[in-house]
């Protein structure tokens, strides 16, 4: 039998290497907006963050998902995306 390789992503707020499923994906839509994408299977320009509020902060403080989304982040959507992974982090 052969060992099924596992997708591994690096975080952009802390760096490190882990598997998709232990990660949060943020999208750049093809209509230029900014959302979770919990699925993981929505369209567009992908980043990961692990699912905690520190490496969120991280990314915001380096840039890190502007760099990685290759687009400038408004103040308003890293917002909404603290809300959303507070509610992320309730469950």
């Amino acid at each position: 039998m052969s060992v099924k390789k596992i997708p591994l992503r690096q975080c952009t707020g802390c760096g490190e290497m882990k598997s998709k499923k232990e990660m949060i994906r943020v999208i750049k839509t093809p209509e230029d907006e900014i959302v979770m994408d919990t699925t993981g299977k929505k369209n567009g320009r992908g980043a990961y963050i692990c699912a905690s509020s520190d490496c969120l902060n991280k990314a915001i403080k380096n840039r890190g998902l502007e760099r990685s989304l290759k687009v400038n982040i408004p103040a308003e959507v890293y917002e909404e995306l603290k809300e959303e992974l507070e509610k992320l982090e309730a469950r």
